[in-house]
């Protein structure tokens, strides 16, 4: 579904990606690891087509789409849902808006009865009641907030979802909630899935496959059920989390 090939990125002297060589299959998740600053955002908003890549390809469903033309972005970003890290409610619109944001414009718009109805479905399948459509994102919990989140990012029944750092700032119960909302909605969707993320509990909850992201290249990829006897000592590091090792530059 999503292939990147030699993919470079430079800010400046600051070469983030290096040469980032990935494949997701299509009704997969992916998740993709790695430290602080090591161009796993970067990564992501190339694929979105936020960011240019400096050379390489980034090809969806074997179509290019490197450089997104301004005039085909809205029918390329249709294929996608997001769910942000830290939310990105829009405190002005009432919940059930947010959600059905994308359904009130644009491409996908629809009548304004039926993006309701859709959105308070989705509120329903992330464990929200109707109730909740006419509140505000500031009446809401944070792991609320999240679940608005991800009812937005499912509205528009996208073939593609990401998901970045979807347990930030949430307690381990609902981070546990969170993820299994994820693994659920994603099986059941069909969908293919990236996301980008710290917690190794997320990892393990949501993943079928996993690459870690290491000074801008991909150091390691693979199953998840093979990720804890991978023999790579950057992906062993940053999984226990020592401060000890080998993590350095590989250039």
């Amino acid at each position: 579904m999503i292939e990147l090939k030699h993919v470079h990125k430079a800010f400046g002297s600051n070469k983030v990606l290096r040469g980032v060589n990935l494949t997701i299959e299509s009704g997969t998740s992916m998740v993709v690891i790695g430290g602080s600053g090591t161009g796993k955002s970067i990564c992501l908003k190339s694929i979105l087509g936020l960011v240019s890549p400096d050379s390489g390809t980034i090809t969806l469903d074997g179509k290019d789409v490197t450089n997104v033309r301004r005039s085909e972005r809205d029918s390329f970003l249709a294929r996608f849902g997001m769910l942000f890290q830290g939310g990105a409610l829009f405190d002005s619109l009432p919940v059930w808006q947010n959600v059905a944001f994308r359904l009130l414009r644009g491409s996908l718009k629809r009548p304004k009865d039926e993006a309701r109805t859709i959105a308070i479905e989705k509120l329903r399948r992330v464990g929200l009641k109707k109730e909740v459509a006419d509140l505000f994102p500031a009446e809401l919990s944070g792991g609320m907030q999240k679940r608005v989140g991800l009812a937005r990012a499912i509205a528009a029944e996208p073939e593609i979802i990401f998901f970045d750092e979807p347990t930030t700032g949430l307690d381990p119960i609902m981070s546990g909630v969170i993820n299994d909302l994820i693994r659920e909605i994603v099986v059941e969707m069909g969908a293919t899935a990236m996301t980008i993320t710290h917690d190794m509990t997320s990892v393990r909850a949501i993943a079928d496959n996993v690459a870690m992201l290491h000074d801008g290249v991909i150091q390691w990829t693979g199953p998840v059920a093979k990720m804890d006897e991978s023999g790579d000592p950057y992906l062993e590091q940053f999984i226990h989390g020592s401060a000890e090792g080998p993590i350095e530059s590989v250039r």
